[in-house]
């Protein structure tokens, strides 16, 4: 982990990107399609980094969005896919086929364990769960190693040390504390087993109310933050705003056609932005009010998933 001073650390989007380098691993905070670090993973493409190496748990949009715009080379994740309805995520799926990107499949427990052995300056540590399938062919750098008490064999997978983790978060302050509704996810652990984390988040609060709503991740993990409010659209940010499922579908049914609509939705959403700011004022404050409606009532939330 990066031990970080305390300090202010308010930073844009692009500032904080902008320390990312080409090649680095990312490893990308949230799941499926919640509290995905989409302002990130949108700069990320606009500022044309490639060669990215991109470790999670199962992700959705961010990856596949990574893939469509050519800045991955190798993907660590357990799933990829839009897992409500929307089936499985297309750009991804092409490349794997393809093989323009290198797919090193796992599996979450495995991955949390590989951090949590960067966490505990370990090298390795043992699991189960991969022994017999494929996901050890996949894995070169995975061993074998005999227990001393019952002579079983397990496979010893290494430390993770993601560059940098990218996360996204409901509350922060401006020195870095900040406050996630559960599920975390990897959250945590990425924020202790990597050499850099920086978080947007949707409001920056005191300190004193980070605390009262609960440090998830404290400030001497977090080298930079920075305020975008629904940095997470399309996907949902709870208790704040839902998931825009039309969005998504937008997205999917571009990334499924790939060619001429894929390269619209990324020269309207993307590249076609200069800023969060500039995305939020295109999305358009009414849909982002319909998605922070989603709790007043079941019709609400009904409503925004037919």
């Amino acid at each position: 982990m990066g031990l970080q001073p305390l300090r202010d650390k308010v930073v844009d989007v692009a500032t904080a990107i902008a320390g990312v380098p080409d090649g680095a691993m990312i490893a990308l905070g949230g799941g499926l399609s919640a509290r995905l670090p989409m302002a990130f993973v949108r700069e990320l493409i606009r500022q044309r980094k490639r060669d990215l190496h991109l470790v999670g748990s199962a992700h959705s949009i961010d990856v596949d969005l990574l893939v469509a715009a050519e800045a991955v080379r190798r993907c660590e994740e357990s799933y990829v896919g839009f897992e409500q309805d929307l089936g499985l995520a297309p750009a991804y799926r092409r490349a794997a086929e393809t093989g323009t990107i290198e797919v090193a499949e796992s599996c979450c427990v495995t991955i949390l364990a590989q951090l949590r052995a960067t966490e505990l300056g370990l090298p390795f540590l043992p699991v189960r769960g991969v022994r017999g399938s494929d996901i050890v062919r996949l894995h070169p750098e995975y061993a074998e190693v005999t227990c001393p008490f019952t002579g079983e064999v397990l496979v010893a997978v290494p430390a993770l040390k993601p560059d940098v983790a990218l996360l996204h978060a409901p509350l922060g302050d401006r020195y870095g504390n900040l406050h996630l509704q559960q599920p975390y996810v990897l959250d945590e652990r990425f924020a202790s087993s990597s050499a850099r984390v920086v978080a947007t988040v949707e409001r920056l609060v005191s300190t004193a109310d980070v605390a009262a709503n609960g440090v998830t991740i404290p400030a001497h993990l977090v080298a930079a933050v920075a305020e975008v409010p629904f940095g997470a659209h399309p996907t949902s940010c709870y208790p704040e705003y839902a998931y825009d499922r039309e969005h998504l579908s937008t997205y999917v049914k571009a990334a499924q056609s790939g060619g001429e609509d894929l390269a619209g939705y990324l020269k309207t959403y993307v590249y076609g932005v200069a800023d969060e700011q500039e995305y939020r004022e295109l999305i358009g404050s009414k849909r982002l009010t319909e998605l922070a409606r989603w709790a007043q009532s079941t019709a609400d939330w009904k409503g925004l998933f037919r």
